[in-house]
């Protein structure tokens, strides 16, 4: 009896530990920033988040900023790299492959992706996707590939033939683009969303409706429903990756304006970008039951 107590306990013990160890690590995106780094980087400590996501600095200035700051207020990176769709093939893709390099010599926790062309044909599109990959691996940083209008993953279907065709190749999903695309909130494609759950690596976590890619206010009660959904999507790929895996990463990503809505004539903002950022890790952390 008494070694079963202690197994009992052994068992509640480990259980615990276990769930304990299941995080969520959220970036904020500076998509629309106008404050310094610094300045910057201090709001998003201050606001919970773990790091941030950015294209790299294109000045040195820049970039020394960016470092001094997340150094000063430890906060992790995820940098954005993508196909300059305006170049030339091959031109773009060695553009592409070599900046991977630049981006590594930072150990950003992750590199997200907008790769391709929807006017590429598959077998170009997987060449970014193949150099893509093979960096990531010889590297050892996270490569994603984000599912995104204008490139090889637009659509659902078209993406699914990608995964198929390529095995190590790993999504960030941001399905507020497919929910435009297909006209819908995809409540009957949840079979054909199964793969994509399995593959989705890192999630943008914003909230996209039949008419657009970003509702006005996602606290809003005329867009629970389209919020709920994309709460539902995106619980079920966390608990997937959380078998195999202790840490799980977003970017909570509503735009600026003008892809926030915004009033006519005076362009103001029609919702708070950073208030709807911040209600997204919210909204995500008591759907998880995170601290």
């Amino acid at each position: 009896m008494k070694r079963r107590f202690i197994f009992a306990l052994f068992c509640i013990s480990f259980l615990t530990h276990s769930q304990q160890k299941k995080k969520l690590e959220f970036f904020q995106t500076d998509w629309g920033r106008t404050a310094s780094w610094d300045s910057f980087c201090e709001r998003v400590k201050a606001s919970g988040y773990d790091g941030l996501e950015t294209w790299f600095p294109s000045t040195e200035q820049s970039q020394t900023e960016l470092r001094a700051a997340l150094k000063k207020y430890r906060l992790k990176v995820g940098f954005l790299n993508g196909t300059n769709k305006s170049l030339p093939f091959e031109e773009s893709l060695k553009s592409y492959t070599e900046h991977f390099k630049v981006l590594i010599s930072w150990e950003p926790a992750y590199i997200n992706c907008h790769t391709g062309n929807d006017f590429y044909t598959f077998e170009q599109n997987k060449a970014f996707i193949d150099a893509a990959n093979a960096m990531a691996k010889e590297s050892g940083v996270p490569i994603y590939h984000e599912t995104h209008r204008g490139r090889f993953s637009f659509n659902l279907p078209d993406t699914k033939a990608y995964l198929k065709a390529i095995p190590d190749l790993k999504l960030t999903l941001d399905i507020s683009h497919w929910m435009v695309v297909h006209e819908s909130l995809l409540e009957n494609q949840n079979e054909e969303l199964s793969e994509v759950i399995n593959r989705s690596h890192h999630i943008h976590a914003r909230v996209g409706h039949a008419e657009g890619p970003q509702v006005n206010d996602p606290e809003a009660p005329e867009w629970k429903k389209a919020l709920d959904r994309h709460l539902d999507i995106w619980e079920k790929i966390i608990r997937k990756k959380w078998d195999t895996q202790d840490v799980y990463t977003i970017t909570t990503e509503f735009g600026p304006a003008d892809y926030m809505p915004t009033l006519p004539y005076t362009r103001v903002p029609v919702a708070d970008q950073w208030k709807a950022n911040t209600y997204m890790m919210i909204q995500l952390k008591e759907r998880l039951n995170i601290d």
